[in-house]
Formats: C-alpha cells, structure tokens, sequence
C-alpha cells in the first residue's frame, strides 16, 4: 500500500523513530524530509541536500546533510553542526547512512552527479569521523547485523554487497569480503536493512522490489511494489513488522513516469518480518 502520496525525486533514508512511533525520509535532491504526524504529512525544508538521519533522542536527530552531520531538533527546527563532512568539496553530497549498534554513525558520500569514485564511507564514533573506505562511486546498503559483528555496504555500480567484521568498539577488522554478488542482475543494489532474524532486506533499484537475504547469501523472498526504482528499506510500526520503503523518479522518463503513476511515492507493506530497533546515536 502507498504510505505517503507525495512523490519524490529521490526518496531515501527512511528511519523509523522507537521514541515517537514516526517515519522519517527524505527527498534528497528536493532538499527536504518528510514524515507523516498524527495522520497528517509534514516536511522540514533544508538550504542543501540532506540523504539520511540518526535518532538522539525523541526529538533530536542527527542528520547527514550536504557539507556536515547536524543535530536537528524536529519541533524547534534548530540545526547545529557536529561535524563538517567533506565541507571544501563541492563535488560530493552525503548519500546512505545509519546509526550502529555501537552509537556511531556510518555515513556514505558520492558525487552529485555519481563521478566515478568521487565519494567513500565514513564512521563518526566517540567524537572523531574516520574515512573507512574512498573510491567510492554509489554510496549505499549501510546496515548491520543484530549481534552488532558484521557491516555490510555497497558501491552501486559495482552491484557487489560487501561485508566486514567490527571489532568490540564497532570498527572494521580485516578486509570487507562479498557478501553478495548481483553482477547477473540487472539492477543495482541500493539501500538495504538487516531485520531481528538476521535476514538482509536490499532495495533493488530499477526493479521494483526489495528482496531478503539468507545470513548464507541465499535469497529468501522478494516484496515487489509498484515502484521501478525502489530505494531504501526500513522496518516500523506496531511490533516492528511492517516493511518501508522509499522509492525514486530520478531517471524515469516522461513515458515511464505515467506508466507508473505511483513512482516516488513512499509504501508500506505489513506482516513482513520483525525489524530491529533503529540504533541511537550518542553523541
């Protein structure tokens, strides 16, 4: 079912907030985040791009933005800069991003324009932001496994989903290893979330669905929505068990855009499995 009608150019990043029992999301290339409070759709306008959010508490969030990660408290709308992100590039925009297990926050950046390696990954934890990983095209699939071990992320283009193993404060041990390998596939592997039971849900951009993933790789099941452009996952609602997912118009023509009127536009499927609860921040 449609969650929210209104569509986006480039939906991304939902969270499901434990604290107000609410959705964020954001149209990134519309510079802007929405929601829906007490039965009504709401959005907070930015003066750059914004990709993805972390909870602090129940009303301040910290958000990836163009240039930094912000706290910003969703009632007063006051921002303030936790730290600069790639600040003197004008080249790059932040991109997929989630709070681990450990209250850091891992963070991808890409080229505005998806320049071939102009992005990479970074963690921020206990006040310092690391680059883990450069020559980064697409940014995306920032998630982690319930028993706080494991990462996986993706490079889009290179239609690999890659693992690697934390170590007790969170960081990466080793090199990353494939997890999955869709290069038979003919869409790109976009943002993706690891629900309580350890299966991995991966948005398929340019095929309409996010499909689950076995611990093993193996692919468990596919949830199609009405959508060619499925973009990120996320797990909320009573009892965690309902399936988000933001979906995109970017690069649909105007022919594909009316053969699926419902592009962009934000969708809820139920009783598909239990979510984790979304990791806090602590800043």
């Amino acid at each position: 079912m449609i969650f929210d009608a209104c569509p986006c150019e480039l939906g991304e990043g939902p969270l499901w907030h434990p604290q107000r029992g609410q959705l964020f999301w954001f149209d990134i290339t519309g510079q802007r985040m929405l929601s829906v409070e007490k039965g009504q759709p709401r959005q907070w306008r930015f003066p750059e791009m914004v990709s993805a959010a972390a909870w602090v508490d129940r009303d301040l969030l910290l958000i990836a933005g163009e240039r930094d990660l912000f706290f910003f408290d969703v009632e007063t709308e006051e921002i303030e800069t936790l730290v600069e992100l790639e600040a003197g590039n004008r080249t790059t925009r932040s991109n997929d991003g989630r709070a681990d297990p450990f209250g850091g926050f891992w963070i991808g950046t890409m080229g505005k324009k998806a320049e071939k390696g102009a992005g990479a990954i970074y963690r921020y934890f206990d006040g310092e932001l690391r680059k883990l990983y450069d020559q980064i095209t697409i940014s995306n699939a920032i998630c982690f496994t319930p028993d706080g071990k494991t990462a996986h992320f993706t490079d889009t283009v290179t239609r690999r989903v890659m693992r690697v193993a934390l170590d007790a404060q969170g960081w990466p041990m080793g090199e990353p290893q494939v997890f999955l390998d869709l290069t038979a596939d003919h869409s790109g592997p976009d943002g993706a979330v690891v629900d309580a039971s350890g299966l991995l849900w991966l948005a398929q951009w340019g095929a309409g669905r996010v499909s689950a993933f076995a611990p093993d790789g193996s692919l468990v099941r596919h949830v199609a929505f009405d959508a060619p452009h499925t973009s990120c996952p996320a797990f909320g609602g009573p009892g965690l068990t309902t399936l988000f997912c933001t979906t995109a118009l970017q690069g649909m023509d105007a022919s594909t855009r009316a053969a699926y009127p419902d592009a962009g536009k934000t969708f809820a499927a139920e009783g598909i499995a239990q979510g984790q609860v979304e990791h806090r921040f602590l800043p």
